[in-house]
């Protein structure tokens, strides 16, 4: 009884600080928020977590592990190279629009703190030297045109971030301010964006 009862709050507790964090960000929120918001008392919160840096760490792991369990390891398996990167950019695409918040809080914390953010994201098994190395294999197999690998990978985060980053501006620039058709484009970026980086890659 008493283990699902310290699972529920520290559930609770994750809830209250991605809900806190999208309304202030991290340098903005307080912890006496995050416990009032989460309708438990400070020192319980920090119990479960010391610091709001530990916090945004859970919530962004919780999330990361969610969306793309052992990345790492299948991005550097034997799988075709268009099988992995279809099904990168189809989770990656999924989990921005499970999570609207992830973007615009990211940006932030790339300003605030990099190092920490880079940190974090490493911690989930992604190696960027690997994945440097992966593609500079299948570029050397002939089965993807020679390029930077980091413009491929730049490319393909940008391609799938930016409507999301940009979604008050592009709404009403481009769909009249019209949310639902908005959200319905934003699902076919899955496609779209699988289709485009792909078409631009791949020798046939």
């Amino acid at each position: 009884m008493s283990g699902i009862k310290k699972d529920n709050t520290e559930e609770k507790i994750l809830n209250a600080a991605q809900t806190v964090f999208i309304k202030k960000g991290m340098d903005g929120s307080r912890m006496q928020e995050i416990a009032d918001e989460a309708g438990i008392n400070k020192a319980l919160l920090h119990y479960y977590f010391r610091t709001k840096q530990k916090l945004f760490e859970a919530i962004f792991k919780k999330v990361f592990k969610h969306t793309f369990p052992n990345i790492g390891e299948f991005m550097l398996s034997d799988l075709p190279i268009e099988e992995k990167l279809a099904t990168f950019i189809e989770k990656y695409i999924s989990l921005l629009l499970k999570n609207p918040f992830f973007p615009a809080f990211i940006i932030k914390e790339i300003s605030r703190d990099p190092d920490f953010l880079a940190t974090v994201i490493k911690s989930q098994g992604v190696n960027p030297n690997k994945l440097f190395e992966m593609f500079e294999n299948e570029m050397e197999a002939g089965r993807i045109i020679r390029m930077d690998a980091r413009d491929l990978m730049i490319n393909i985060l940008a391609l799938s971030i930016f409507p999301f980053v940009a979604k008050p501006l592009i709404n009403i620039m481009f769909f009249g301010n019209d949310k639902k058709t908005y959200n319905a484009f934003l699902k076919k970026r899955k496609e779209s964006v699988k289709e485009f980086i792909l078409n631009s890659i791949l020798i046939r």
